[in-house]
């Protein structure tokens, strides 16, 4: 079993993923109380810091704690397409450069760092691998997306796995992982009715939304349901069938289900229970009664679909060492 130290751990559903493949979280660090309380109600036995990671001391945690894999997911906001044209801020991107002193301290076999693959364009994602290659990694950069892992959702994020023995999986060796016949938006709905909708046509729906509607409705039939979307830079039309997966989850209420009920359209949003489901997450407590958080717990959230391809592999890698080591 791998014991893994969790750095901008979130809510934990990327240490869902880690646990689904027989890891173990032993310390878990993020800056934002909701998502601590929500880690800890999952995984009791971790110890959960709420803080900032630069401002923990990693060579006193490093006396009590030890790890063969450093796992982080630095901000990533600052990288992403969704923020379209805003300028991104450095402080930001800079949370990746602040793990390295962990990675000096603690010394694991394994580094994960995972982000939006645009952070490669970033002016100091050189210096962050140089930095860990420097302290005796190998690193290998692969874009997963969680659609062709089996997840309900299609989420491309970038996965820098560094190996302090030289053998980091590449992105070949995850194919063996991909799931043919993709799951779909579809799949995560709960068509059960508990959910209250609103008339899709009333006066105060946005002109917006209605024109969405109405394309959507052209192009897939009458009374189909079907997903409106909302805020990020969407290029698809502002909708999307539920015969693919669900677009990427945002930290925003983004999606809105469409049914067709008694002769007329219906709305209401996706709820935190089917954003999990899309996460691969399903079972996973979100804390609090607040939506608006659990929304952002999932949208700042790593795939556990994902994240459980990851472990496993490196684990497998493990395992092969160990085997001839014992030969």
């Amino acid at each position: 079993m791998l014991d893994f130290i969790d750095l901008y751990c979130g809510g934990g559903l990327g240490a869902r993923g880690a646990v689904n493949a027989e890891a173990n979280p032993v310390l878990a660090v993020d800056g934002w109380e909701v998502a601590t309380k929500t880690y800890k109600e999952n995984f009791p036995d971790a110890t959960v810091i709420t803080g900032l990671v630069e401002d923990q001391d990693p060579v006193s945690l490093a006396e009590t704690y030890s790890a063969d894999v450093l796992l982080t997911s630095p901000e990533c906001t600052s990288h992403s397409i969704a923020r379209g044209a805003k300028e991104g801020c450095e402080k930001s991107r800079e949370t990746a450069i602040n793990i390295l002193p962990w990675v000096k301290a603690f010394e694991p076999r394994w580094v994960i760092v995972e982000n939006v693959p645009r952070m490669r364009k970033w002016e100091r994602h050189k210096e962050l691998r140089t930095s860990l290659e420097s302290q005796g990694y190998t690193v290998s950069e692969v874009v997963l997306n969680a659609a062709e892992l089996g997840a309900p959702q299609a989420r491309k994020r970038l996965f820098m796995i560094c190996d302090k023995e030289g053998k980091p999986p590449e992105f070949s060796d995850f194919e063996n992982n991909f799931v043919a016949g993709t799951k779909t938006a579809r799949d995560i709905i709960d068509w059960s009715g508990i959910w209250k909708t609103n008339p899709l046509i009333k006066e105060s729906r946005a002109e917006k939304t209605l024109k969405r509607a109405e394309k959507a409705i052209e192009v897939l039939g009458h009374g189909k349901p079907f997903i409106i979307v909302y805020y990020g830079s969407d290029y698809a039309g502002g909708w999307q069938s539920l015969d693919v997966p669900l677009r990427t989850i945002t930290t925003l209420d983004r999606f809105g289900l469409v049914t067709y009920e008694n002769d007329e359209y219906r709305l209401r949003m996706l709820q935190p229970p089917e954003l999990l489901k899309a996460m691969g997450a399903d079972g996973h407590t979100l804390s609090g009664n607040n939506r608006r958080n659990k929304v952002k717990l999932c949208g700042n959230g790593v795939c556990s679909t994902v994240m459980e391809a990851v472990f496993r592999e490196i684990s497998r890698i493990n395992s092969e060492d160990q085997l001839e080591e014992a030969i």
